[in-house]
């Protein structure tokens, strides 16, 4: 195994720039410089941020949502029913009309109790409004945590302000341990979303998910290696600086809180499209393409990493063109009616069609009986008027 990691996965060419091997990165006395061992340590800090999520998730945030007023939605149980759970299961959350018909003969049900029955199905495993708070409110306090840290490790560097310095000195750039740690925690946080995106509630943008998390994951270890450090750096704090503040619109999107959610969400949008769409390319994917290349020659790491940060742009485009959307909606009708980013949530279904069908029907003939009633007591007063008439002309007719 060893060898085979020497010989294809951890081979200079691929990692350093020409005329630089792995020997002249050991460093030497307090001068330390990042080794690919240095990832292991990531993995098992995902699995302490995984419990340290549990814990929080638990005992800060949901109390948390019941102080905000969150409340969840009750949802009716669907009866007991083996053969459509399995189907519901194994073959189909969302059954044709054809196939309703099919399971209405084998079942001995009609096509409309078994098209209630797969909605409320459905409706028991959408996540509660409380279990999303949570989800949010841990990657809140993560993302601005890490987002101040960040600030306040780079404010001070020189490559905060000229990212030409990211290539002072390249490879042999000397690794502080304010971005050891910074790097091991933002890489072991990355893993643990990725350890539970398939417990975690589910998004219309599942995949675009995926693929941010693995591109994000193999980005950061990929520059750790090369000792793209602090190119890096900055790639995380641009990207940490919108997060959380769309975390914490769903937060009080959830609580019901409308107007602090809107104005959140326009503060997140702007940053969001300043940084992703004008710092992110305009200032890190140049000094990779071009500035770095007034210090070394390409290599495979170059290439590979420069591809890495174009497929986070294009997601950066896929995600903006949707807060676009969200933000038309907003100017022209007053209100951001869902979250169509990357973080949408599905929403519950409407009420039964069936149940409201059957509630019209009821309040209709309602309405008729009393309209029926009313008129039955204008005849009665009718009646009773001609009664009066009549016996009032009895002494004159007489």
């Amino acid at each position: 195994m060893e060898e085979f990691l020497d010989h294809w996965l951890w081979r200079e060419e691929y990692w350093l720039p020409p005329g630089v091997t792995w020997r002249d990165m050991v460093g030497t006395g307090d001068t330390r410089y990042p080794l690919p061992r240095d990832l292991l340590f990531s993995l098992s800090l995902s699995l302490i941020f995984i419990g340290v999520r549990y814990i929080f998730e638990r005992w800060v945030a949901l109390p948390l949502s019941r102080q905000l007023g969150v409340k969840d939605r009750i949802r009716i149980n669907v009866p007991r029913n083996v053969r459509l759970e399995e189907y519901y299961k194994k073959r189909s959350r969302c059954p044709s009309e054809g196939e309703m018909l099919l399971l209405s003969k084998q079942s001995e049900l009609s096509v409309k109790q078994i098209e209630r029955w797969f909605r409320r199905r459905r409706n028991q495993d959408r996540p509660s409004n409380s279990r999303k708070f949570c989800e949010a409110c841990w990657r809140f306090t993560f993302y601005s945590a890490a987002f101040l840290a960040g600030l306040m490790v780079l404010i001070d560097k020189p490559w905060f302000w000229d990212q030409s310095e990211c290539w002072a000195g390249y490879p042999k750039q000397p690794l502080q341990m304010s971005l050891y740690w910074y790097y091991m925690i933002e890489l072991a946080f990355y893993w643990s979303l990725l350890l539970r995106v398939s417990f975690d509630v589910k998004r219309k943008d599942f995949k675009e998910q995926i693929i941010h998390h693995v591109a994000t994951i193999v980005l950061i270890g990929f520059s750790y290696c090369s000792n793209y450090v602090r190119v890096g750096t900055l790639v995380m704090l641009v990207h940490d600086a919108s997060d959380y503040l769309l975390e914490s619109a769903k937060m009080f999107n959830y609580a019901g809180w409308k107007r602090t959610c809107d104005t959140l969400f326009v503060i997140f949008s702007a940053v969001f499209l300043f940084t992703r769409l004008v710092v992110f390319p305009m200032k890190i994917i140049h000094t990779t393409l071009y500035l770095s290349m007034e210090v070394f020659e390409p290599f495979f790491g170059y290439y590979f990493f420069n591809v890495l940060l174009l497929v986070l742009q294009v997601l950066h485009i896929f995600w903006a063109s949707l807060i676009l959307r969200m933000v038309w909606k907003f100017v022209f009708e007053g209100k951001v009616d869902q979250d169509e980013r990357s973080d949408v949530e599905e929403t519950d279904f409407a009420e039964d069609d069936e149940e409201k069908k059957h509630w019209d029907a009821r309040n209709r003939a309602l309405d008729s009986k009393l309209v029926s009633l009313a008129n039955n007591n204008c005849v009665l007063n009718n009646l009773t008027s001609q009664r009066n008439n009549t016996i009032s002309t009895l002494p004159k007719a007489r």
